[in-house]
């Protein structure tokens, strides 16, 4: 009796054990984070094929990116990336009034938030005496050759921190 007693026991142990390990592998599973989201953590957008006044929006973290080939007459400012010579404005493409999405008037050369009104320039910053009370905000990023990665902060990105240029 007592065998059978102690083969029970067992068998109730090993099962628990089992049971044991299959919740703890499944919690793990669910505290990782999903593919989907660890690829959302880095954008990579090659700007050699970037067309000069043309804006190209990109997705990053579900908000829009805004990356802009500066025309040529444009102003020079401390937050444009220079790339293989050129001129870029990249930021998050949200008004930093109320978060609209303002579009880009390429014959204006200037970012429209038809929202309220308010106006951005060539390199983001909001314009004097409208409602955006501070310039799109810079995202995050690293220039590799003709690519920029988003997400991850780059020594020019560290430096525009420094200079106080973005957020």
């Amino acid at each position: 009796m007592s065998s059978r007693r102690d083969f029970m026991g067992m068998a109730l142990g090993g099962f628990t054990a089992l049971g044991g390990i299959g919740a703890l592998y499944a919690m793990k599973r669910s505290w990782d984070p999903l593919p989907s989201v660890k690829a959302a953590g880095f954008t990579t957008v090659d700007l050699a094929s970037a067309v000069e006044n043309e804006l190209v929006v990109e997705k990053w973290r579900g908000k829009p990116i805004f990356i802009l080939k500066k025309p040529k007459d444009a102003e020079s400012n401390d937050r444009d990336l220079i790339v293989e010579g050129e001129r870029f404005h990249m930021s998050i493409g949200l008004c930093t009034h109320l978060g609209c999405i303002p579009a880009y008037k390429a014959d204006d050369k200037k970012f429209f938030c038809a929202c309220h009104g308010g106006e951005f320039d060539t390199s983001g910053i909001n314009l004097p005496n409208l409602p955006p009370p501070s310039p799109l905000e810079i995202p995050p990023f690293k220039i590799d050759g003709t690519k920029l990665v988003l997400g991850e902060a780059g020594p020019e990105y560290k430096k525009m921190l420094d200079a106080g240029l973005t957020v």
